[in-house]
């Protein structure tokens, strides 16, 4: 099971339009800071899952035959905008899975074309995809979202976005699932009263709570950027700010 982020950003991204902040300069002229809308896939020999499909580009990245399922977290538009000319493909469909929301985004659902859309999965209830049990978990947020716990028999990785905080029946079954690996929504600098997104303190105190070897923040924005590079805020040692197109090795230091 390999991981990779394939975008670590926030609706707006970085650098955000229009703006002149210290963040949004630097990925202006480098493109290694620069941030996509957040995604990921998981490989397994030649064939792929993808965690969300913000990227407009997929039929550019992944070749005919590569994308075996897409693995949805949400219907808001940053998250499936990819599906839009993918669906318009001539080849196999490809099935997608996502949570229980009847308006999905758009027409998706009235014209699929090649995208199979499959019934919601039942939270806390596994599936198995390349011999990987993926297990949904609900989400906080402003529309039916989840997050999926991944096990391959050698490591394991929780990925959590976008939420505020984790419904208890979450927390309650990561903490029994121990996860080597949690990937967690972090939007935002420290802020009173945060909404559907997780602030750097929310983000910091469930992977306290959680305890893996490693933590990831991703779905960032500009502002979290800016806040970090002026703040120089001392991070834990096993808390890592995910970048675009970062691999993890699961099996490292894993036991």
């Amino acid at each position: 099971m390999q991981f990779q982020f394939l975008g670590t950003g926030n609706a707006a991204q970085v650098p955000c339009y229009g703006c002149r902040c210290p963040a949004c300069e630097r990925a202006m002229n480098v493109t290694t800071f620069r941030r996509g809308p957040c995604s990921a896939k998981i490989q397994v020999g030649e064939k792929n899952i993808l965690i969300d499909a913000g990227h407009t580009n997929l039929t550019e990245r992944f070749p005919v035959g590569t994308i075996n399922t897409i693995l949805l977290t949400h219907y808001h538009m940053d998250h499936v905008q990819g599906l839009f000319p993918l669906r318009w493909g001539k080849a196999t469909p490809i099935p997608v899975i996502g949570p229980d929301d009847k308006e999905g985004c758009d027409d998706l659902f009235k014209h699929p074309g090649m995208l199979h859309f499959l019934p919601a999965p039942e939270c806390f209830k596994p599936l198995y995809l390349l011999g990987i049990e993926i297990t949904p978990v609900p989400l906080n947020h402003s529309k039916p979202t989840v997050g999926y716990f991944f096990n391959d028999g050698e490591s394991s990785l929780a990925y959590l976005t976008d939420t505020l905080g984790l419904p208890e029946k979450t927390m309650d079954f990561l903490q029994q699932q121990r996860p080597d690996i949690v990937i967690i929504d972090c939007s935002s600098p420290p802020k009173p009263n945060p909404r559907n997104h997780n602030t750097l303190n929310e983000a910091l105190d469930i992977i306290e709570h959680l305890a893996p070897q490693k933590g990831y923040l991703t779905h960032i924005s500009h502002e979290l950027d800016a806040f970090l590079l002026s703040a120089n805020y001392p991070l834990p040692d096993n808390v890592i700010v995910a970048a675009d197109n970062e691999k993890i090795d699961t099996t490292e230091n894993m036991t």
